[in-house]
């Protein structure tokens, strides 16, 4: 079987600064224009900067092993692998194949573009005869390379199943009498069920299929009730539906130290995640502080393109965190808003909003932490947050993997996503897809039909 090249794209590098790591038993080609875009990149201040600087370290080391130009071991201490890295311009002697190669890209591209450089590389392998495959997460430059004739593929090596994703919970046809002994006892056995702890079970009556027990499997194997009268004694919220109710019941419990909720626009990820952490922050005293933090432009500017201090920058990406205390925060009973609760919160450091740009490198202890729009993250970039986990933090994610907003992310390849297929086996992480939206009825047929 002959070896493959690939010829990497620079946002493959900048969305994993281990991606190299994934072809060590095959041959890297980086074209000229990747590294100069690298050196573009290696003084931001956000994740992409931290990838930067770290493949351009990781380029430094292999030098040890020869001249980049002509083709380096990817082999390192302890390492088996026979592929090589070459950072070339692939300037081609052939007369014929630069013709070809004119005719080309003369044409159509322009060699201005980064992007276009850098598919003329991997053209020139491919008219020499190699085995070239193209890497890039770019799904436009993907179809050009296609239309070219290379062989194209999206950087896979942190992707999940989307039609697949571990929804939390399962239904299950029982006897009515198991019900009855289940609202009697609180907890019951049943044999023969196939499930992840904290994963919800819905147990439906064979006799009546509108006699229901919700159900939680804890670490000792068996099936506890959750609360049918749950209700937040702090802020008075109320689950309007069973996926709700099965939200807060995970979300309630210290015991469950990380939390992903997926959900459409208007299901309640972030008010139910707000409302638990109110809860416990502020009436059960079991955390010290509030921690919200969400991407600040998910297309990957910097927090430092608007005016004003931090909080004055913050204060335009976290209004609807903003939004959603005010409406846990009634200050009274005709519903009238009151954003003094809020301000309090905030300057009693009860509450603190942080960009995710800043929470590297912080230790985050007792605290309950809550990422919203988490879909709009790395795997990387989620590892990163919830590293920062220190002794007592309980840790909340939230999103809809249907509105991304990162170019180069999907739905199978999101950091929010793939925490909950490595995580789902976990005793102290709990999953909530929520599916019914509470917002209103248009909010509703929004999500639904738009």
């Amino acid at each position: 079987m002959s070896t493959k090249t690939f010829v990497l794209d620079t946002n493959v590098l900048l969305h994993s600064a281990q991606s190299l790591e994934s072809f060590q038993d095959n041959d890297v080609v980086l074209p000229m224009a990747v590294i100069e875009e690298l050196d573009k990149f290696k003084n931001y201040q956000d994740e992409l900067g931290r990838n930067a600087r770290q493949v351009i370290r990781t380029l430094d080391s292999l030098r040890e092993n020869g001249h980049l130009g002509e083709g380096v071991s990817l082999s390192r201490a302890g390492s088996l692998a026979t592929g090589k890295v070459t950072i070339t311009s692939a300037h081609c002697p052939d007369k014929e194949i630069n013709k070809r190669l004119d005719d080309v890209f003369n044409a159509t591209f322009s060699m201005e573009r980064a992007d276009n450089r850098i598919l003329r590389v991997a053209l020139t392998l491919h008219f020499e005869g190699e085995n070239v495959i193209f890497i890039s997460k770019d799904i436009n430059l993907r179809l050009k390379a296609d239309a070219l004739g290379l062989k194209v593929m999206d950087f896979e090596r942190e992707k999940v199943d989307y039609d697949k994703l571990f929804t939390g919970q399962q239904s299950l046809s029982v006897k009515q009498g198991m019900i009855d002994e289940i609202y009697q006892s609180k907890i019951i056995e049943i044999e023969g069920i196939t499930a992840f702890a904290n994963e919800f079970i819905i147990l439906e009556s064979e006799e009546n299929p509108k006699k229901t027990a919700l159900t939680r499997v804890k670490d000792d194997g068996m099936l506890h009730l959750v609360d049918p009268h749950m209700d937040s004694q702090q802020i008075h919220l109320t689950p309007r539906n069973k996926e709700q109710r099965m939200s807060l019941d995970i979300l309630l419990d210290p015991a469950v130290q990380l939390v992903t909720l997926v959900g459409k626009a208007g299901t309640g990820k972030t008010l139910l995640a707000l409302a638990a952490a109110l809860e416990l922050v502020l009436h059960q005293n079991r955390y010290e502080k509030i921690l919200v933090s969400r991407p600040i432009v998910p297309l990957g500017k910097d927090i430092g393109f608007l005016p004003g201090d931090k909080d004055e920058k913050l204060s335009h990406w976290m209004q609807p965190i903003f939004d959603n205390l005010d409406y846990l925060m009634h200050s009274d009973k005709n519903g009238h808003v009151s954003s003094k609760k809020t301000d309090t919160l905030i300057g009693s450091h009860k509450i603190e909003l942080e960009a995710i740009t800043y929470i590297r490198g912080r230790s985050l202890p007792r605290q309950f932490v809550i990422v919203d729009e988490a879909q709009n993250l790395t795997p990387h970039e989620v590892k990163t947050i919830i590293s920062r986990a220190g002794e007592g933090t309980k840790m909340v994610l939230t999103g809809d993997p249907n509105q991304i907003d990162n170019p180069y992310l999907d739905s199978s390849s999101n950091g929010l996503n793939y925490t909950i297929e490595r995580m789902k086996k976990l005793s102290i992480h709990g999953h909530m897809t929520l599916e019914k939206s509470e917002r209103s009825e248009l909010a509703a047929k929004a999500a639904e039909l738009l």
